[in-house]
């Protein structure tokens, strides 16, 4: 096993998709999954039919913690949520039981939930960290009193189980590439400002390590931020700072981490009277960012499903807690080392480019929205032009 690198969490051992193959990879995820819900269904893994045990029956009544991060970032209430107690129900005979709480983005109110779901001897925590240094002692609490926690979206410290997300290594490598195709042959002269996450959030470091992979030496980077929170106040607050310092006339390019921030980078683009807009990357494929990819205002976004991240989790949780081991490896076939735990049995879900030519082949195709959602009156111009129509 080799050491962790010295600038956090690193996936070892995998298999990075190119980009003609994550679509392809996605279907072979749904097929796992489906395959999954269809062994638990006949018997093979956990008989959920007339001749179940009673031990089988009692393994139904569960309870799973769920703790989310914030309500600043629209996918966490409106998808991950709602499809992960929607995959308990299914799983469970509609018997297991979700203790859900949002952290809006406080790590001592996580903790305080943590400690909470612990109090309430939980079977099991899937946790999605604020700050996932923070929450080590959260999780070491857990451990002592015997509830397994996986570690969902962002890689915690501490003693965790599993952890479930997407290829976040991968999820910087589309966008940086997606930049440097934007450019075209004047990339290597191009100024970018690059706007990075949340330095607590582990997953800061997995994106900008895979955009750095793609930008390196083939544009000009000129400024680069962090941004607290991942709060879109902090990154307009950046990008003015960086239009003062670099000109409004002189910017060539924008990474942005993720949609919400994409959204303020492009307000202060537009208040500072750039009309012909640079291109601007971003992650989530919020519905007001498809807008704006529709709309020409942001170059792109990464969409990763959050129906397979979301199902994988209630499946590993509830296969964990049934100890149903054959189930949980199938799904944890991946590994990842975080900066106090090696070795971490994980399922890391494949991710795409989202752009103008592929909406109808993502977000529509997967029920994410349909294209009444996306083509509203202020858009249904622009969504003509590409052959999007409600």
């Amino acid at each position: 096993m080799p050491p962790a690198r010295p600038e956090g969490p690193h996936v070892n051992a995998r298999t990075t998709p190119a980009p003609t193959a994550v679509r392809r990879g996605v279907l072979s995820l749904t097929a796992a999954l489906s395959a999954l819900a269809l062994t638990t269904g006949c018997g093979l893994v956990g008989d959920s039919g007339d001749d179940a045990t009673e031990q089988d029956a009692q393994d139904y009544d569960i309870t799973v913690g769920l703790l989310l991060p914030d309500k600043d970032t629209a996918r966490f209430e409106k998808f991950d949520y709602p499809l992960i107690k929607e995959r308990l129900s299914s799983l469970t005979n509609k018997q297991g039981k979700l203790a859900y709480a949002n952290a809006e983005g406080s790590k001592a109110k996580q903790s305080e939930q943590f400690r909470q779901l612990i109090a309430d001897e939980v079977d099991v925590i899937l946790l999605d960290a604020v700050d996932s240094a923070a929450v080590a002692p959260d999780v070491k609490r857990a451990k002592k009193a015997g509830i397994p926690v996986i570690a969902y979206d962002r890689l915690a410290e501490g003693p965790i189980d599993a952890y479930v997300s997407h290829d976040n290594e991968l999820v910087g490598q589309v966008q940086g590439r997606a930049l440097v195709n934007a450019l075209g042959e004047n990339a290597e002269n191009s100024k970018v400002v690059m706007m990075n996450g949340a330095p607590t959030d582990p997953n800061t470091a997995l994106f900008k390590k895979g955009a750095m992979s793609e930008l390196d030496g083939k544009v000009d980077i000129v400024k680069t931020y962090t941004t607290h929170k991942w709060l879109p106040e902090v990154a307009a607050e950046n990008m003015r700072k960086a239009l003062k310092e670099v000109g409004a006339g002189e910017l060539d390019a924008v990474y942005s981490a993720n949609d919400g921030m994409a959204g303020a980078v492009i307000k202060v683009l537009g208040d500072a009277g750039v009309s012909d807009l640079p291109p601007v990357t971003g992650q989530d494929a919020d519905l007001a960012a498809v807008q704006r990819v529709v709309a020409g205002t942001q170059y792109m976004t990464v969409y990763k499903s959050f129906l397979l991240e979301a199902t994988g989790a209630a499946d590993m949780a509830v296969a964990k807690v049934q100890d149903r081991s054959i189930q949980f490896d199938a799904l944890a076939r991946d590994r990842i080392d975080s900066p106090t735990r090696k070795d971490i049995p994980a399922m890391l879900v494949p991710v795409v480019a989202l752009t103008k030519e592929n909406i109808e082949d993502t977000v529509i195709e997967d029920g994410v929205y349909t294209a009444e959602d996306i083509c509203t009156e202020r858009y249904a111009e622009d969504c003509a032009e590409i052959g999007l129509t409600s």
